[in-house]
């Protein structure tokens, strides 16, 4: 059965006269908290996800469950203790964390920080003892080891969902973008590395892309809103009522556009060409069915 569509609005145009479609199409939209599926890895956790490298780290995956780490945020109390990548000669090499802390994470980003060519890999260390952390690794001489970290919030059972990553500021170095505990008044953090250190250069209140309990980690997205050639962050608000449209301007963080339901955002919020010209749009479900269609021009 083909969804019907029931809603159509065009919204006022902002700064430089974007404006966008916001269609609700009704559909059944599935619990963002799904069963993991097991993956036949040696060491992997159970509900661990294996990303795709691009050029010389072809898979990334975290192995060594441990329940040490009483936090449980992700729903099964079951954390990782290290991190296992697969080269493209084949070679898997291993990154263990010492006893202080865990990996509060599902699956390892990759991404080129240092414009080296090669992918680092960006993870969330949690300390027993100090909360969460932004982590960066890096291969270097056939071993994986630690490249850069920000400090950890300071409070045990204090967490972050990264956002992405981009060059929000237009400096020409990235910066990585997190919610810093997005159950308890989310910050909106962007870090840019300096030397071995990840430290924050903009910040903002008022965010959550994440829910206490779910193992979902992708309700935010890095996208060109306004096409304005710089990237922007969709990040929802504290109770997921509005996607937030969020901007570097004038060396600020600024809310450059708001999108307000009545239902809260409860699925991933999606990048997608979904209307076949070529330009990204965001696509994600509510909790009373709607799937929700922002069509950029």
């Amino acid at each position: 059965m083909m969804p019907i569509l029931f809603g159509l609005l065009l919204l006022l145009t902002i700064n430089c006269a974007t404006a966008f479609e916001v269609r609700s199409i009704a559909d059944v939209i599935p619990a963002i908290n799904q069963p993991a599926v097991s993956l036949s890895l040696p060491d992997a956790l159970p509900d661990a996800e294996v990303i795709q490298g691009k050029g010389k780290i072809k898979k990334a995956w975290l192995v060594f469950p441990t329940d040490r780490y009483d936090h449980a945020i992700l729903g099964d109390g079951v954390e990782a203790r290290g991190v296992r990548v697969e080269l493209d000669t084949a070679q898997q090499l291993t990154f263990r964390l010492p006893d202080d802390s865990v990996f509060e994470d599902r699956y390892p980003r990759l991404v080129d920080l240092d414009n080296d060519g090669v992918e680092e890999i960006i993870l969330v260390r949690s300390y027993l003892d100090r909360g969460a952390a932004l982590m960066v690794l890096k291969i270097t001489d056939g071993a994986i080891v630690r490249f850069a970290e920000a400090d950890p919030i300071g409070l045990a059972h204090r967490w972050l969902n990264p956002v992405g990553v981009g060059d929000f500021d237009q400096d020409g170095q990235p910066e990585l973008a997190v919610v810093i505990t997005p159950h308890i008044g989310g910050i909106l953090t962007l870090y840019k590395l300096v030397g071995d250190r990840l430290d924050p250069v903009f910040r903002m209140p008022g965010f959550s892309n994440h829910r206490i309990g779910s193992s979902e980690l992708g309700q935010s997205a890095i996208i060109d809103f306004n096409q304005d050639g710089v990237p922007d962050m969709a990040v929802p608000a504290i109770g997921f009522h509005d996607l937030r449209i969020i901007s570097v301007v004038n060396g600020a963080l600024k809310e450059i556009n708001r999108v307000a339901h009545s239902s809260p955002i409860n699925t991933p919020v999606e990048v997608k060409d979904l209307d076949g010209d070529g330009d990204q749009d965001l696509t994600y479900g509510l909790i009373d069915g709607r799937r929700i269609q922002l069509i950029l021009p």
